[in-house]
């Protein structure tokens, strides 16, 4: 066998194989050198050899901006270009002090090179390798510094390649250094792609600092290309302008980088990301740490990303892109979501529509190959986090992506929905409610009408008239509830909507169709008729679907006839034969007024559809013409179409405010002249569906002075009607408000609203009017834990008739329902009630929302403007809410911080004993839980990373060959693999550390009014959220927050007002209060008088008849009534209680007029009993006199302030008592609490002696009896509370305080500030301001777009003229980083529920230099709503003393948000005194107040703040 092996591979075998053309054994099993591997397979290390075509990025020779532009190049020699700029750039790393990094191409004589200064290469010889260092670094390959993976660094070197490739691949290389500390020069060439070394030439020198340059030509040949063109010159210069832009801010000294002689203009990376042309600047920007800098702009729909990592440009991005755009995606799809309504938009279409900016240092970072495109270290090992915060993330909401990504949705659910819709067929199945025409779906279709009625007793209603015009033409489905407002919602609602798609399916409709005459033939039904109730809540209805047809198909509005409505009347009258209906109550209410008011007329008011009968439903469809009512063309209506978009778009809410605004009363839709030629849409919108809003606003928007909406005031009359102090159930209560005070909604909504009114835990009323006895929830779950309203009792609270004074009742305006006299239109309590329980309310165009205030504070700052003193500024405050709630200043006064309470108890244990307001310990609960486990998705994902950086064990990798894994283990050192394994297992325990959830147990001690959770936790993460910005607070979300700066409600003019302050409010109260004790007087001295005459005459006549002056027996009733006029008795008119009940009863006989007034005048003398005509009686009488007597004197002799003083005195006497109370049953629940953990240690400890024996006990044994009297008296001391409660006061409640006395002097009027009237021409001022300034924006984007056509050298060169020319010089303009494009800071107002009307920002003038602009002035600058009028001019600060820029001069882009940057950012020239104005909306989003159709149901607005 070896014999043979010898014969095959001797001379005359290989010259046989040549001679056959086969390869030998050497020939096809070779060994190559690195170097011959790396010229032979140059794509492993450098890329493609070859020419590609690419649309890249590169420097425009011209103007000096960055253009992408399709180029030809070759990737490899872009790659070992780089290699030498990163050698450079990582020199900046190993020593600050390095200032200079000298670039040069030459084209023509096709040489490059580098040179920079800083620390160089030390000269001396290796002794290991018996060579140079600059030799070894450039000349060997594996060699370099960067092999010590112990050693965290921040430089792009990492294999060994690097400048040795450029050196291979180079037909002549030379390296020339400075070593000062060695004092040598050393120069030495390598040719001949680094195979052949030219001998080194070493000179001493007398530089002063050290250098390193490098000159090398390329060998195009190996490129295949003759020449560096100009695209290729232009993407190396690209990367000399990358390297400029990416060590801008590193540290030490300012590194400033030359490109063929001529300074880079790059001072930021900022400056160098606005070169780019085609990408948006950064809407946000911000330097985090050392080591990250981060911008996002919005991109054109597709991702795009500028990154570098170590200088290094990864135009593939990487881990460090995928980090910044997940945070921001996380971010974007919270808010995405709120503003696409709930509309779900994955993260990876968001980071579409991003542009991200990245520039970061990552220690020893990997790439996914040698040309080093993209990153692939983790973040985990990146060794610095990028937290992005919420400055930056509120920047980007402002910028132009949301739009963006809206946009993008909504073109998304079109392409959708016109995949979806109906089908003309003639049999429709699996819509269980609707009863199709016959002919429906058929060739006669477009002459059958499908009738949507308002629930299912319409639909019978209409099927009893079917049974009139028949079934074949008619089809009818019942709606449930009131439609969505499709112009409003997203996709998936519109999708999910049951009555949208029954529709679309019933009719047969297709989505982006355009529907005329003719194709309206392929519809199931050619008419659509709406059979609502004629009340607001009908005409609501019919808007919504006028909006649903207009919003997808406004064709179908322009055939005329399709859109019809059934009207039905809503009061009918009867009189004998005659009979009169009418469809709207204003046209009833109009006629009545003309026909003495309606009397000998029946009434019958049809509070439904539902009231008509089955006979009256017959003729309506007996009388089609009169009931049938088609809407006019849109086509044919100038404003129909807008107003339908403006009453039902959420972006129109001023514009829903004047429409409002210009209301006029007895405004009504007249459908009489409507029977020809039909309702148009302008006149339904301004006439029946205004209606609706105004009511919508009336029930949801509270009153100023009682804080009540209508609803609660009912129930409030009723308990006063009834006089309610014993109990009554709940649902009997609701029964009789609706009965006594015309409630016609439905029975829940009451219910929720007393059970409402009656709540006292934290966080509802701080004084409930009505006593809740029973369960009426508790802050578990926010008082939705309440008893089913038949099983609860309520009765008046005592507190509730010192607030609303009996002696009031008289002065009130009450308002009547059809005869029946109501509810006042407002009470007027003793204080402001609207401040003491707050309100929340959303109606249209007008939202409203109060935190509940202090009793005491109020009472005290009325007590101050009765004294003429200041008021103090009031803070919210909640009965038994023991967290903090902290006043915020400046920009955010008016809102307040409210924090609960956190507390470590040791290292593992934190108690929390308090939650932010509204925060419900259930749903606290349920976020804690959370805390307990971790996500199984996460921790899988996590586990496989883990799996991946392991080390692998020999043989792991199937697909590999033996001979590579043997060379791998042979080039891999043992050391190094123990490291990486140890490292592997460390980060795989921390991992598994950071994965174990965050709580490991929770416990719970509440009550039904207290908050008590105690948490254990691992210490390390304890200590990691106290280091947190925020701290435990922020951890465990404990922070909330409150405002008043949406504080609307109506007046006593019935208009909605805007208050500013809670002292606002109480100003305005005040004034009409005072008045109202005038008129109290006024009324009770009438009242008191009356009675005190009654008394002298009722004493003079009883000691008359007594006498015997005056005889009554046996006289004619004339004589006795003349007589009685003789002896100056006075007539008095009965009371108006008692003239209603004698209206009631008949006389049996005709009287003269004059008797008859004279009978009823006497009738309080002569109807009394015979056993009062006594002398004990007169006695009796004369008493009741004197006393009379003193009242009036004593009431004549009081000022109405000292009148409102004792009130005040009575209702801190009230709180004083029910605060007593609230402490007695506290001290009994600690009491109670006491015992049983007394009792349960005694039964602890009794069990534990059983074993043992016992022992006679003589006398009395503690541990087998207690006192409990004794227990509550030592606990009734409750210091902590701040009340000492004796046995007697815990019996009849706390002693009374001493207040202070009344003064004389009548107070002063106060005046009122802070009060705004919606003003519809400060609106149209505003709208014609915004307007102006939109056309200045548009103006400046347009000179803006001509600057930019300019070069860079051009506009410098420009600069250089002006600044050097004579005569008056003009100022640069603002460059690209201090213009409008970067972000504006914007005032946090925008964060307010303010009504939604245009702010402006005062003009803000900076001197010189906007980099140092006064951003507290401009904080402070006036953010008050403007009414038309300019703000006041505050002057900036002057500029600090700087060097001077030498930033490009660019335009001024428009007058978009100014940015969010810090001060230090903004360091580019401005014109002296030139005035930077911004401008902003404020906008919130009411989500259930876009317009008229924003509420589901008229239920949803009758109840207190509990049902929102």
């Amino acid at each position: 066998m070896a014999t043979m092996m010898m014969d095959e591979n001797s001379a005359p075998n290989k010259a046989a194989a040549k001679k056959s053309g086969k390869k030998t054994i050497e020939q096809t099993y070779q060994k190559k050198t690195q170097l011959e591997h790396i010229l032979l397979r140059p794509d492993t290390y450098i890329g493609s050899t070859e020419p590609v075509k690419e649309a890249i990025f590169i420097v425009d020779a011209e103007s000096k901006r960055i253009k992408k532009k399709e180029i030809t190049f070759v990737p490899g020699l872009f790659k070992i270009f780089d290699e030498i700029l990163v050698n450079a750039s990582d020199n900046k790393q190993r020593d600050e002090t390095m200032d200079k990094l000298d670039i040069t191409i030459d084209a023509a004589s096709n040489t490059i090179s580098v040179k920079n200064n800083g620390k160089g290469i030390p000269v001396v010889e290796h002794k290991e390798h018996g060579c140079y260092v600059p030799e070894l670094i450039f000349g060997h390959l594996l060699t370099g510094s960067n092999f010590e993976d112990n050693d965290k660094k921040t430089t792009g070197g990492r294999n060994g390649y690097g400048a040795k490739l450029a050196n291979i691949f180079s037909t002549s290389f030379t390296i020339e250094c400075v070593d000062t500390t060695n004092g040598l020069l050393y120069v030495q060439e390598f040719t001949n792609n680094m195979g052949t070394k030219g001998k080194p030439t070493i000179t001493e020198t007398k530089a002063k600092s050290d250098y390193t340059k490098i000159t090398f030509s390329p060998d195009l040949s190996r490129f295949k290309m003759t020449e560096l063109d100009t695209d290729m010159v232009g993407l190396l210069s690209r990367r000399a302008y990358d390297i400029a832009g990416s060590m801008a801010s590193a540290k030490g000294k300012s590194l400033k980088v030359t490109l063929n002689g001529e300074k880079l203009p790059i001072k930021s990376f900022k400056d160098y990301v606005d070169l780019y042309d085609g990408i948006a600047t950064p809407a946000a920007f911000a330097k985090i740490g050392d080591r990250w800098e981060v911008g996002v702009a919005p991109s054109d729909g597709s991702a795009q990303q500028i990154s570098f990592v170590n200088s290094i440009n990864t135009y593939k991005g990487g881990q460090h892109v995928t980090y910044i755009a997940d945070q921001v995606a996380a971010h974007l799809v919270k808010t995405v979501k709120k503003k696409n309504k709930g509309g779900e938009v994955k993260p990876q279409q968001i980071k579409n529509h991003l542009c991200i900016f990245v520039n970061c240092l990552i220690e020893n970072p990997a790439f996914d190959s040698q040309t080093k495109d993209s990153l692939t270290t983790r973040p985990k090992a990146f060794g610095s986090k990028c937290e992005l915060d919420a400055k930056f993330l509120k920047a980007i909401d402002k910028s132009g992506v949301v739009e963006n990504i809206l946009a993008f949705a909504k073109f998304k659910m079109g392409e959708a929905l016109k995949r979806k819709g109906g089908a003309k067929k003639i049999k429709l199945v699996g819509i269980p409610k609707l009863d199709d025409a016959n002919h429906a779906g058929s060739v006669k279709s477009k002459d059958c009408t499908l009738i949507i009625t308002e629930g299912d007793s319409a639909k019978s209603l209409a099927m009893s008239g079917l049974s009139v015009v028949g079934r074949d033409f008619y089809g009818v489905f019942p709606l449930k509830g009131k439609p969505l407002n499709v112009r409003e919602a997203n996709h998936k609602q519109i999708m999910q909507n049951d009555e949208i798609k029954n529709v679309v399916d019933i009719m047969g409709l297709k989505f982006g169709v355009e529907y005329d005459e003719e194709n309206i033939k392929s519809l199931r039904y050619g008419h659509l008729m709406i059979m609502a109730d004629q009340d607001h809540d009908g005409s609501h209805i019919k808007g919504l679907v006028i909006n649903f047809i207009h919003h997808f198909w406004p064709s179908l509005l322009n055939v005329k006839g399709f859109l019809q409505q059934f009207i039905t009347p809503i009061v009918k009258v009867t009189k004998g034969k005659k009979a009169r209906t009418f469809f709207t109550l204003p046209e009833y209410e109009t006629w009545k007024e003309e026909n003495n008011d309606a009397k000998g007329w029946t009434i019958k008011y049809y509070k439904g559809l539902g009231t008509s009968t089955s006979a009256e439903a017959k003729d309506y469809f007996s009388h089609l013409s009169v009931h049938e009512i088609n809407f006019a063309k849109l086509n044919e209506d100038e404003t129909g179409g807008d107003l339908v978009d403006m009453a039902f778009s959420k972006a129109r809410v001023d514009d829903r405010k004047i429409w409002l605004n210009n209301l006029e009363e007895d405004t009504f839709l007249d459908y009489s002249k409507c029977k020809e030629d039909g309702v148009k849409f302008s006149e339904f919108i301004d006439k029946e569906l205004v209606l609706f809003s105004q009511a919508d606003n009336a029930r949801s928007i509270p009153h100023v002075f009682d804080g009540f909406k209508p609803s609660q005031r009912k129930v409030l009359f009723s308990c006063f009607k009834r006089k309610l102090k014993g109990e009554i159930k709940v649902a009997q209560l609701a029964g009789y408000v609706g009965e006594h005070s015309a409630y016609h909604h439905g029975e829940m909504s009451l219910t929720g609203t007393i059970i409402g009114m009656a709540q006292s835990f934290t966080g509802s009323n701080n004084i409930n009017l009505l006593t809740p006895s029973g369960q009426f929830g508790t802050r578990r779950m926010g008082g939705k834990d309440s008893a089913s309203p038949r099983y609860v009792f309520t009765k008046l609270e005592k507190i509730t008739r010192t607030i609303f004074h009996p002696d009031d009742d008289e002065l009130l305006t009450y308002l009547n329902d059809d005869g029946l006299s109501i509810e006042p239109a407002f009470y007027m309590p003793v204080i402001p009630l609207v401040l003491v329980n707050g309100s929340d309310g959303i109606g249209t165009g007008w939202s409203s929302n109060t935190p509940n205030f202090s009793a005491r504070d109020i009472v005290a700052n009325i007590r101050r403007m009765i004294n003429n003193e200041p008021i103090e500024r009031m803070i919210p405050s909640y009965d038994g809410y023991t967290g903090d709630i902290i006043p915020e200043t400046g920009k955010r006064e008016g809102c307040f911080t409210v924090k609960g309470k956190i507390e470590r108890t040791d290292d593992t244990t934190l108690v929390i004993t308090e939650l932010p307001l509204k925060k419900w310990t259930q749903d606290y609960k349920i976020f804690l839980e959370a805390m307990l486990v971790v996500d199984e998705k996460a921790a899988a994902a996590e586990a496989k990373k883990l799996e991946k950086a392991a080390p692998k064990k020999k043989g792991g990798k199937k697909n590999k060959d033996k001979e590579e894994e043997e060379e791998e283990e042979e080039e891999e050192d043992a050391e190094t693999k123990k490291i990486t394994a140890a490292k592997a297992k460390a980060a795989a325990k921390q991992k598994k550390k950071e994965l174990e959830p965050d709580l490991k147990d929770f416990k719970e001690n509440h009550t039904d009014s207290t908050v008590s959770f105690t948490l254990t936790a691992a210490k390390d993460k304890i200590d990691l959220w106290e280091s947190l910005p925020g701290g435990l607070m922020n951890k465990f979300k404990l922070t909330g927050s409150l405002s008043t700066s949406n504080m609307n409600f109506f007046d006593d003019k019935g208009r909605i007002c805007k208050y500013d302050t809670p002292e606002a409010i109480l100003k305005t109260f005040f004034v009409t209060r005072l008045d109202f004790y005038t008129k109290r007087k006024a009324a009770m001295l009438k009242v008191m008088r009356r009675e005190h005459g009654i008394l002298d005459n009722k004493a003079r006549f009883v000691e008359s008849v007594c006498n015997g002056k005056l005889k009554l027996n046996n006289r004619k009733k004339k004589e006795l009534l003349a007589e009685l006029q003789k002896l100056g008795f006075e007539t008095f008119e009965k009371d108006k209680k008692e003239k209603k009940e004698e209206e009631e009863e008949e006389e049996d006989e005709e009287e003269e007029q004059s008797v008859a007034e004279l009978t009823k005048g006497y009738e309080y003398l002569m109807g009394m009993k015979l056993w009062t005509l006594t002398m004990e009686k007169v006695n009796k009488l004369k008493a009741e006199l004197a006393e009379k007597s003193e009242e009036v004197a004593i009431l004549e002799a009081t000022e109405p302030h000292q009148i409102w003083w004792n009130d005040l005195d009575a209702i801190e006497d009230a709180l004083d008592d029910r605060d007593g109370e609230i402490a007695a049953a506290i001290a009994e629940e600690t009491a109670a609490q006491a015992l049983a953990n007394k009792n349960q240690a005694a039964k602890n400890k009794k069990a534990a002696k059983k074993a043992k024996p016992k022992k006679k006990k003589k006398g009395w044994d503690s541990d087998e009896e207690s006192d409990e009297e004794d227990l509550m008296d030592d606990i009734s001391d409750n210091e902590e509370m701040g009340y000492v409660i004796t046995k007697k006061e815990r019996k009849k409640g706390t002693t009374k305080s001493v207040r202070p006395e009344a003064p004389l002097a009548a107070p002063l009027i106060p005046e009122i500030e802070g009060v705004h009237l919606f003003s519809v021409a400060a609106v149209m001022a505003k709208r014609e301001e915004k307007e102006e300034k939109q056309k200045e924006k548009e103006e400046k984007k347009r000179i803006k777009e001509e600057k930019e056509e300019l070069s860079l050298a051009d506009r410098m060169s420009k600069m250089m003229k002006k600044k050097g020319g004579k005569g008056k010089t003009e100022p640069p303009k603002p460059s690209r980083k201090a213009s409008g494009r970067a972000a504006t800071k914007k005032s946090a107002y925008a964060e307010s529920d303010s009504e939604l009307e245009d702010e402006t920002f005062d003009t803000i003038e900076c001197d010189g230099d906007l980099s140092v602009m006064d951003m507290d002035a401009f904080d402070a600058a006036d953010l008050t709503p403007a009414k038309g009028k300019k703000g006041s001019k505050k002057p900036a600060k002057k500029p600090a003393a700087k060097k001077k820029s030498t930033k490009k001069p660019v335009e001024s882009e428009d007058e978009e948000e100014v940015g969010s940057e810090s001060e230090e950012e903004f360091d580019a020239p401005v014109a002296p005194r030139e005035k930077v104005v911004r401008s902003r909306k404020t906008t919130v989003d009411y989500a259930a107040m876009a317009g008229a159709g924003d509420s589901d149901s008229e239920e949803d607005f009758d109840g207190d703040e509990s049902d929102y």
